[in-house]
């Protein structure tokens, strides 16, 4: 097979794994390293070592730059102090233990020397929200427990790869050398990555904020420049660069009155196409020889970071929260390796098989075992688990609603008086101020980009209103979350445009889906009514007052929503179903307010 054909194989495959793992709603991790093994050293097809010769080193390389940078984009330091005490201590305390426990089990069981078990510690310490969020979907646990995986897995991402590079720095500045001029040389390679770092952060940031780049240009410039200080820092000081792009990444999450959305969402499409094909080349080069090699030892080791090191963290970091006992072990048993462990493990790997380190082509087998002992046990573990302990979340009854708009949110809070659970999501930030200002949970962004799969909190939501006017979104968010939700749990407001309706290009199932409130109820309908003074009212119905006194005595003023029923259960008024309200049923409605005319009617 020439070298375009294997290139070109290699976009396939990455593109089909990402699919695969959409449709199964598993990590992509999964189908790309199994597809990397077999086109691998099963079938011979991909030999990445001939295939890129000596670009093999660099590319990689740069693909981890970009992977650790992007990854550090994330990590506001606000958002670990804003998430309880066991997140913050999963991540800092936790983290540690977890490193110390697995280097030193590492280095008895597995022989290496300090050094590599150090490393392999360090690498392994990462969740990472890829792997952990398409099992916390899958798993429903109870809203706490879900909370605290997944900010664990957002935070930890950064800060563990942080600690991976920093330890690799150390064992390379330490190398045949003596340890005075080894600390000499760390501290030399720690000064300039975070000097490099924090001064290309804020030079980016100001020119990002003053609109030095025209607006097509940002994120290629951005991804440029990343790029270049990685090279620039490197030539200054051996090794320094992946410790600069992290600390930079770090810094410009962190820097005020800074908005990264833009930037944020070209890495979910960079990420997908660097670490899809990355993945797959990283495990094409392994052999099943290497995995034999590791033994008997590198089993025991496993079944240590599965049932002593991961309980051993939470314990230790559950001191002085309010966690139960099956809280901590559900907690204990939930923590799969994912992307950063495996990109970092191969470049490391690389790089000091390069230097003609002892031992260090063991690493990325026994990660990449770590990795998928983790993901498939865990996976197909956790929820039985979860539901034995009783600590699976009762059917989603809340609602996503897509907008945040004046309308929106009187919705919003008419639901939420009913202890109905709500996040609403929107991607202008006014709106989400005045969101907030009324206490309701909110996502700012697009609830269907990648950053929302990993971030936004659906926990007790089974559902998707779309009330918002974005035309151009409003398709893409619902058909996202029709894979998410299934189909007949996706809502939207007619367009009330026919022309529109008949002409678009997206398929009839998102034609389905607008359906909310009936037919005749758009957008623009409900946004007149709220501006001319309708409000949400809750109207019992009871044996006195059926659901046909309710029309009488509201006719053409009320535009029912919803009705909840005696188990307090949600019912939507759609096109697609009719609804008959039973006593002891709740309708939710918008109201008008009664014109002159009305009140001389009725007082009539």
């Amino acid at each position: 097979m020439s070298e375009l054909s294997l290139l070109a194989l290699i976009g396939v495959l990455s593109i089909s794994c990402q699919w695969l793992a959409w449709r199964l709603k598993t990590p992509a991790i999964l189908p790309l390293l199994v597809c990397g093994l077999i086109i691998g050293p099963t079938l011979g097809w991909l030999n990445p070592d001939q295939l890129f010769d000596q670009l093999l080193f660099p590319l990689v390389s740069l693909a981890v730059a970009v992977i650790l940078f992007e990854g550090s984009l994330t990590l506001k330091f606000d958002e670990i102090r804003g998430h309880g005490r066991m997140v913050t201590n999963l991540v800092s305390v936790g983290m540690v233990v977890t490193w110390v426990a697995i280097g030193v089990a590492t280095h008895f069981l597995m022989g290496w020397e300090w050094e590599l078990s150090a490393l392999f510690g360090a690498l392994v310490v990462v969740t990472g929200p890829t792997v952990i969020q398409p099992m916390i979907r899958s798993i429903r646990p109870i809203n706490k427990l879900a909370n605290i995986l997944r900010w664990e897995g957002i935070i930890i991402d950064p800060v563990g790869a942080l600690l991976a590079v920093l330890v690799y720095e150390f064992i390379i500045a330490s190398q045949d050398v003596a340890f005075l001029h080894a600390m000499q040389a760390f501290a030399k390679t720690i000064g300039i990555g975070f000097f490099f770092g924090w001064v290309a952060a804020k030079l980016l940031g100001l020119a990002l904020g003053r609109g030095w780049f025209p607006h097509y240009l940002q994120n290629v410039a951005t991804l440029t420049i990343v790029l270049g200080v990685f090279a620039l820092s490197n030539a200054i000081q051996h090794e320094s660069g992946l410790l600069t792009v992290t600390v930079m990444g770090m810094a410009m999450a962190n820097t005020k009155n800074l908005n990264l959305d833009e930037i944020l969402e070209f890495k979910e499409t960079l990420s997908v196409l660097l670490i899809s094909a990355l993945f797959i080349i990283l495990a094409a080069r392994l052999d099943f020889a290497q995995f034999d090699a590791l033994g008997l030892p590198a089993v025991v080791l496993l079944a240590i970071i599965l049932f002593a090191v991961r309980p051993l963290a939470v314990w230790l970091s559950a001191i002085g929260t309010e966690l139960r006992f099956k809280d901590k072990v559900l907690l204990s048993w939930i923590a799969p390796r994912g992307i950063v462990a495996a990109a970092v493990s191969a470049l490391f790997a690389l790089k000091m098989e390069q230097s003609g380190w002892d031992g260090a082509e063991s690493i990325v087998p026994l990660v990449f075992l770590v990795i998928m002992t983790t993901v498939v046990l865990q996976s197909l573990t956790a929820k039985p688990l979860a539901r034995l302990l009783g600590l699976i979340e009762p059917p989603a009854r809340g609602f996503l609603i897509f907008g945040a708009n004046q309308m929106a949110r009187a919705v919003a809070k008419s639901l939420q008086e009913h202890d109905i659970p709500v996040r609403l999501a929107d991607t202008n930030w006014e709106n989400i101020r005045m969101a907030r200002m009324d206490n309701l949970p909110v996502y700012f962004g697009n609830p269907a980009s990648e950053h929302a799969s990993n971030n936004i909190d659906l926990t007790g939501i089974g559902q998707l209103l779309v009330m918002s006017p974005y035309k151009q979104l409003n398709p893409l968010v619902s058909v996202y979350y029709q894979d998410w939700f299934g189909s007949h749990k996706v809502h939207g407001l007619n367009s009330g445009e026919s022309d529109f309706r008949a002409s678009h290009q997206l398929s009839e199932a998102y034609k389905n889906t607008l359906d909310l409130f009936g037919e005749s109820v758009t957008y623009s309908k409900l946004a007149s009514l709220h501006f001319q003074g309708a409000k949400m009212k809750s109207t019992p119905i009871t044996e006195n007052f059926s659901f046909e006194d309710y029309q009488q005595q509201y006719g053409a003023r009320a535009v029912p929503m919803f009705a909840l029923d005696d188990q307090k259960k949600v019912h939507i008024f759609s096109t697609s179903r009719e609804l008959k309200p039973m006593p002891g049923w709740v309708i939710i409605a918008m109201i008008s307010p009664e014109k002159d005319g009305d009140a001389k009617s009725s007082n009539a």
